[in-house]
């Protein structure tokens, strides 16, 4: 059967039970009362006829049976009684329906009556059935029980009598029965929309499908509620992100993070620094039958790609220098070519004396005993050449060899490049200044473009930052990147305006 079948019969069957439970312990309590009322009436009789100056007056005569039996049977009709029996102390009948019967010894024991004087009710099996009845002592003058009377209604006539008090209880139980029915089917209808006619072997492969897809794909997702709970999280985001309590509230993120996942800087691709790595996150709005229900952030490690392609760009800055030197090389060639022609040897040798060692190459490599570092500000400085600018050492540069040169050259690189963007092709000088002391690697870049604006003084450091001011480059991650890697080490990375921007960076 369908799920919403099962459901429907499998509630239409519990409504069913408790209905006749709850029927038949009504009946049983019906069945009770009514037995309870027909033992105490017929006590109430018998203790009536017991009572009667008339019987006991009998009692004292030769034959009481001849007074008793008419006053019984009267009694009799009256009350609607099925039998009233007089008896004596030795258990003698003196009065019975059954005339035959007077004078002979009562069918059922009267003992528990005559001997404690107490009345009884209960149910027996006399002589004309059985019944539910009631027998009193009857005393004499000085209270001495000198006989007893009983009093019975047939137990069929009490039978009869019930179903027309449970017909109220039949008609209340079909009601039940079928309010439980429409119930059941109700339920079983919502049930079939809220999981759109599926049964359940399909939900649970949907289930299995959804974890499998979920947790084999290597970018994370992130399902976030209306009010920011976070309702699924794959893998790859907990791996992404660490430890993810249950809201963003109590989720340990930066503010441009949270910003992005909470939606207040809303668009694609948003570009994101977490720890050590570069994540590009995407938050797309969820609809379930035309209402919305929250986000799922999509979170894309972009940590290697993004060093792969700054290399990229450093290769590029360096071909674009060898090119130049290249060229520059081919001119002197030729003037070499030309001097020996002319048979000028000797002006042809000096020339080449002249101009073999670059001053400007020797000038960096004497005070930047850093190899990986020099050969960054070469090319630096070839690729501002190219640029119309010029890029100086400042007199106070003095870097030793470097245990390791990575983050020097990513901070170096990031501010030299920042400063050439912001020359945008004009002429303009880039100073730099690297020198090493107890503190650490000491890192100054000046330039003479327009400066920063002061109220983004700050805002520049920011990852993603796309205000007017950075938002044709991708400057804004380069600054990020050069704050992390000085803040991991303990450092620091500062700007101010002088004539231009000067950047002014410590690496412990």
């Amino acid at each position: 059967m369908r799920l919403g079948t099962q459901l429907f019969a499998l509630q239409t069957v519990i409504v069913l039970l408790t209905a006749a439970g709850t029927a038949g312990v009504w009946a049983h309590n019906t069945r009770q009362q009514l037995d309870h009322h027909y033992q105490q009436r017929a006590l109430a009789i018998a203790q009536s006829v017991a009572g009667m100056p008339e019987v006991r007056a009998a009692f004292a005569s030769e034959r009481p049976e001849l007074s008793l039996q008419p006053l019984a049977m009267g009694v009799q009709r009256a009350a609607g009684a099925d039998y009233v029996v007089i008896a004596n102390r030795d258990q003698i009948r003196y009065a019975h329906p059954n005339t035959t019967l007077i004078g002979r010894k009562l069918s059922t024991d009267g003992s528990p009556v005559l001997e404690t004087g107490q009345s009884w009710v209960g149910t027996e099996t006399g002589t004309i059935g059985r019944t539910l009845r009631g027998k009193a002592p009857i005393f004499d003058d000085r209270g001495a029980v000198i006989g007893m009377t009983s009093v019975g209604v047939l137990e069929g006539k009490v039978t009869d009598e019930l179903p027309r008090l449970l017909l109220p209880l039949v008609w209340t139980a079909v009601a039940v029965l079928i309010a439980g029915a429409a119930a059941a089917a109700l339920l079983a209808a919502r049930v079939r929309r809220q999981t759109f006619g599926l049964e359940p072997k399909e939900i649970a492969a949907l289930l299995e499908q959804r974890e499998g897809v979920l947790h084999g794909v290597k970018e994370g997702v992130l399902a976030l509620d209306l009010h920011g709970t976070v309702t699924l999280a794959n893998d790859a985001a907990r791996e992404l992100l660490g430890d993810i309590p249950e809201t963003l509230a109590d989720m340990p993120l930066s503010d441009r993070l949270r910003d992005v996942l909470t939606g207040a800087d809303p668009g694609e691709d948003r570009i994101v620094i977490h720890g050590d790595r570069v994540l590009v996150l995407n938050r797309t709005p969820v609809e379930v039958r035309g209402q919305h229900r929250g986000w799922v952030v999509t979170l894309r490690d972009r940590t290697e790609l993004i060093r792969l392609s700054r290399e990229l760009a450093e290769a590029g800055s360096t071909t674009g220098a060898l090119r130049a030197q290249a060229h520059e090389f081919a001119n002197r060639m030729h003037t070499v070519v030309g001097l020996l022609e002319l048979g000028e040897q000797e002006q042809a040798i000096g020339y080449i004396t002249q101009t073999t060692l670059s001053p400007y190459a020797m000038g960096i490599r004497e005070r930047v005993g850093d190899a990986t570092l020099a050969a960054l500000l070469l090319a630096k400085s070839a690729e501002a050449a190219e640029r119309g600018a010029t890029l100086i050492l400042a007199g106070d540069t003095s870097v030793p060899q470097l245990p390791d040169s990575h983050d020097a050259v990513l901070v170096v690189g990031n501010l030299v490049a920042n400063a050439l963007d912001a020359l945008d092709g004009a002429p303009g000088t880039i100073e730099v200044s690297v020198r090493v002391d107890s503190q650490g690697l000491h890192v100054r870049v000046r330039d003479t473009g327009p400066g920063i604006t002061p109220e983004l003084v700050e805002e520049v450091f920011r990852e993603g930052f796309t205000t007017k001011a950075a938002r044709s480059g991708p400057r804004g991650l380069g600054l990020a990147l050069t704050r992390q890697a000085c803040m991991r080490r303990g450092g620091w990375v500062k700007v101010r305006n002088e004539g231009g921007a000067v950047f002014t960076a410590l690496l412990p």
